[in-house]
């Protein structure tokens, strides 16, 4: 990466893929400017462990060597490290969220296959939930309480990113839908490439994730009025990107091999004002 340009513009990309809005531009510039450093973090994490050419177990130990290094005052070299830099400081964030996120890239490399949902979920233990445990540490506002609810929606988000992913996933030799459940809807591992109208059967298991989802979600929506102020909206605009995108997952059948299952604008949106209105209403 070219320091000097790239990460606003590798950033800006990344963004444009996710379901929720990162920062929300209603954000003030400080919050934004932390959120953004998190996330370019995390991004940075992911795309080493799944896209870097050559070694990515070592290339993963280097990082997590000189995420580790930043926690101990040494100025990093990699320019998106550079950036998080102010915001460990600021923020106080948790050295061990960005280990286990290592360490769960780290798993991607060995594993690529989980028994059951539980397992699954533990992955998401490592792989999502740490993010939530940054944002709330960017507004401070990390309680047992607030924590373990956004483990919930963490987790949901995560695996509603997998079924998005299905065929994408498949050809990278991974596969994140329970093998019991494949199991018991009949589906060989070679159908999850194509899938489609053609198979019901594939379409059935990812609904069945989205339905254990939908109920993550709804676990986690009261954390929403735990939270006050700037925090509140933004992590509203998570769960409400996860809402859409549960939504357009359903509007679809489960068929995520046709064409890209994106959740709408519309639908983020509407969810987000019912989520902020309830949440309004608990916290009166």
């Amino acid at each position: 990466m070219d320091a000097a340009t790239a990460p606003a513009r590798w950033l800006r990309a990344r963004e444009k893929e996710e379901n929720f809005p990162v920062a929300l531009r209603w954000l003030p510039r400080e919050p934004r400017r932390h959120l953004h450093a998190v996330y370019a973090a995390t991004r940075l994490i992911d795309q080493v462990g799944d896209e870097a050419p050559g070694d990515r177990v070592s290339q993963l130990l280097t990082l997590r060597a000189d995420l580790a290094g930043l926690y101990q005052g040494r100025t990093p070299d990699d320019p998106v490290l550079q950036m998080l830099a102010p915001t460990v400081a600021a923020c106080d964030l948790p050295q061990e969220a960005f280990q286990e996120l290592i360490e769960a890239n780290l798993l991607d490399q060995r594993v690529g296959r989980y028994a059951t949902f539980e397992d699954l979920l533990g992955y998401c233990r490592l792989s999502a939930n740490p993010v939530g445990r940054l944002v709330l540490a960017v507004f401070d506002q990390s309680t047992p309480d607030t924590v373990e609810l956004s483990d919930r929606v963490c987790s949901a988000l995560q695996v509603l990113e997998h079924c998005q992913d299905v065929a994408e996933d498949h050809a990278a030799g991974r596969i994140y839908l329970p093998q019991d459940d494949l199991a018991a809807a009949g589906v060989p591992e070679a159908a999850l490439a194509t899938g489609g109208p053609g198979d019901p059967a594939c379409r059935a298991v990812v609904l069945t994730q989205v339905e254990r989802c939908e109920s993550m979600l709804e676990e986690g929506a009261p954390l929403v009025a735990r939270l006050t102020g700037w925090a509140r909206l933004a992590v509203a605009g998570y769960l409400a990107g996860g809402c859409a995108t549960a939504r357009a997952l359903r509007t679809a059948e489960g068929d995520v091999w046709t064409q890209p299952v994106r959740p709408r604008h519309v639908d983020t949106v509407a969810s987000m004002v019912t989520l902020l209105g309830k949440a309004t209403v608990v916290a009166q």
